[in-house]
C-alpha cells in the first residue's frame, strides 16, 4: 500500500510505494528548489538546450512523422528511470486518470495485489519478473493463496518480464467479474496456474478479537478510518481485562503516515515516533506523541508480528515501539521500504519521485534494509523434492476438486483425503491440511485469526502467557545498536 502524508500547510500527498492500484493523490504544482550554484546552473542550462535540440531534430529528421506526445513520454520516461529508483517514474495520462479516479471512488476492480518490478535487468541475468510484495485481505489474491515473494511469471500468455509496470496494472485492473489467468512461481522449484476473478476491491483496515486473554489487534492497511476502528477496538477490549496485546502487521504494505504516528500514539507516551529527512528544508519533520497516556496502558505486553510484506507505514510503527522498548518483534525480517514520495502533475500526466527518507526514533533509515524481529520464526521449509511434489500437487487441481465435490465436508473426510495426499505425493500432512482449509476458505471471509496452522502468532501468545515478556523486552536492542553492531563486525 502507498504509504500517504498531508502536511499541515501543503496540499502535497506523499506516497512511499508502488502497487496494484495506484493509491490515492491529491496533487499540486512543483515547489520551488533553491537556485544551485552558477556553474551547476549553467550546466543544467546546456544540457536541457541539447535535450530540446534533439526533440526537435527528431520531430523534422526521422524518417516518418513522429507524435510529439509520444516523445515527450519517452523522455520523461528515460530520466526517471535514470535515477535508478522503484519508486520515481513517469506518470501518463491514462495513470493519472486512475489517480484521480480511486480518489473519487475509493476502490478499484482488480485481483488485490499490491507488486513491484525491477526497472533495471537484473544482475544475475534472470528474469525480471513482478514480484508480489502482499496480497490484500479477503480478496481474489488472498483467496487463492497467493503469497509476499511469489513471482508472476505470466499474464495469459504474456511474460511480465516483457511487461511494464503500466502494461502490468492495465492486465490486472478491469471490470469486476472478468477472468486474469496468472502463472506464479514461488521459490526456485514451484509454478502453477492460478485463476482469478476480479472484484471491486474495498480495502479493509482492521480486524480485532480476543484470544482468551489476550487481545488480537491486526492492522491491514494504514487509512483514514483506521485509528478511529483500533480506537474502537481497543474500547472493546478493556470490557474484558487482557494481559497481553498483539499487534499484527503482516502482509500489511503501508498507508498514511499521520495515520501510523496516530496508532503509535495508542501506545506510546510523548517522544519521538518517526522523523522525516530531505535536502529540500522545508520538507524536513519530526513526528512526535502526545502526552497523554496511551490507550494500551505501559504494564500491558505488547508482541508485534511482521514479515516481508510489512512495508512502510507498518515499518513505521514496527521501528517506533521497538526503538522505544514497548514491544517485542516476533516473525521475518520485513521488506524494507524507507522513502517518501511525492507527486506533481504535468498537464495531463505527471511524475512521481523520492524527495525524503524517514528515520527511526534511534534514527535509523530501514530503505532496503528492513527491520529484522528480536526472534525470528519461519514458516516450515521445504526441499526440492518436496517442492517438486507440491507443484505437481497444485497444477492437479485435485484439492479444489474436492472442494467443489465436498464444499461442507466434515473434518473427518477432509483429514481422510489429507491421508490419501500424503501416500501420493509424500508431503508433510500439516500442510497438507492447511491447503485443504485455505481451499475451503476461499469462499467465506477469511478467519480473523488461526490458532492451528499459524506458527508466528502461536509463538506470540506463548510469550505472553509463559510470563517472560519482560525478561525478553530488557535484552532487546534499537536498531542503531543492530546497525552499530553490524558496521563494526564488517570493519573487524
Amino acid at each position: 500500500m502507498s504509504i500517504i502524508h498531508l502536511p499541515k500547510k501543503s496540499a502535497f500527498l506523499w506516497t512511499i510505494v508502488t502497487c496494484v492500484f495506484c493509491a490515492f493523490f491529491i496533487v499540486a504544482s512543483a515547489p520551488r528548489v533553491e537556485a544551485q550554484t552558477a556553474a551547476s546552473t549553467a550546466e543544467q542550462r546546456r544540457l536541457t538546450a541539447l535535450i530540446q535540440n534533439v526533440f526537435g531534430f527528431i520531430q523534422s529528421h526521422y524518417v516518418e512523422e513522429v507524435d510529439a506526445e509520444k516523445l515527450y513520454e519517452g523522455a520523461m520516461t528515460g530520466m526517471l528511470n535514470a535515477l535508478g529508483d522503484p519508486y520515481s517514474q513517469f506518470l501518463p495520462e491514462r495513470e493519472m486518470s486512475d489517480l484521480n479516479q480511486n480518489v473519487i471512488k475509493g476502490n478499484y476492480g482488480g485481483v488485490g495485489l499490491y507488486i513491484s518490478k525491477p526497472i533495471a535487468e537484473r544482475s544475475d541475468g534472470k528474469p525480471s519478473f513482478v514480484e508480489i510484495a502482499s496480497p490484500i485481505e479477503d480478496t481474489p489474491g488472498w483467496r487463492a493463496g497467493l503469497q509476499p515473494g511469489d513471482l508472476i511469471t505470466k499474464i495469459g500468455d504474456e511474460s511480465t518480464a516483457d511487461l511494464t509496470m503500466d502494461d502490468v496494472l492495465a492486465r490486472l485492473k478491469g471490470p469486476a467479474g472478468e477472468k486474469v489467468n496468472l502463472t506464479i512461481q514461488r521459490g526456485e522449484k514451484l509454478s502453477f496456474p492460478v485463476t482469478l476473478t476480479r472484484e471491486i476491491i474495498e480495502v479493509p483496515t482492521v480486524k480485532s478479537a480476543m484470544i482468551g486473554d489476550i487481545a488480537y489487534l491486526r492492522l491491514i492497511t494504514f487509512g483514514n478510518m483506521t485509528a478511529g476502528r483500533a480506537k474502537e477496538a481497543i474500547t472493546g477490549f478493556q470490557k474484558t481485562p487482557y494481559k497481553g496485546f498483539i499487534l499484527d502487521l503482516r502482509n500489511n504494505y503501508g498507508g498514511l503516515l499521520n495515520s501510523a504516528v496516530d496508532i503509535c500514539d495508542l501506545f506510546l507516551q510523548a517522544g519521538t515516533i518517526v522523523s522525516v529527512k530531505s535536502r529540500i528544508p522545508g520538507q524536513n519533520s519530526v513526528y512526535s506523541g502526545s502526552k497523554g497516556k496511551p490507550m494500551v496502558p505501559e504494564n500491558i505486553p505488547v508482541v508485534v508480528l511482521i514479515n516481508h510484506g510489512s512495508a512502510s507505514a507498518s515499518e513505521i510503527v514496527a521501528g517506533a515501539l521497538k526503538d522505544r522498548g514497548r514491544a517485542y518483534l516476533i516473525g521475518e525480517k520485513s521488506y524494507g521500504k524507507g522513502s517518501v514520495q511525492q507527486v506533481f502533475p504535468l498537464d495531463k500526466s505527471g511524475f512521481k519521485i523520492t524527495t525524503a527518507r524517514y528515520y527511526t526514533p534511534s534514527d535509523v533509515n530501514i530503505d532496503k534494509i528492513g527491520i529484522p524481529p528480536d526472534r525470528e520464526i519461519l514458516f516450515p521449509k521445504y526441499s526440492n523434492e518436496d517442492m517438486e511434489s507440491l507443484n505437481k500437487l497444485l497444477n492437479s487441481n485435485v484439492i479444489k476438486t474436492f472442494v467443489e465435490e465436498h464444499p461442507h465436508a466434515i473434518p473427518g473426510v477432509s483429514d481422510s483425503f489429507a491421508r490419501q495426499l500424503q501416500g501420493e505425493y509424500k508431503l508433510d500432512i500439516n500442510l497438507l491440511r492447511r491447503l485443504i482449509r485455505d481451499e475451503q476458505n476461499r469462499t467465506v471471509i477469511v478467519p480473523i485469526y488461526d490458532m492451528e496452522y499459524d506458527v508466528q502468532l502461536q509463538e506470540a501468545v506463548k510469550i505472553i502467557r509463559e510470563g517472560v515478556y519482560y525478561q525478553l523486552i530488557r535484552n532487546t536492542k534499537t536498531l542503531r545498536d543492530l546497525q552499530n553492531e553490524t558496521e563494526d563486525a564488517q570493519a573487524s
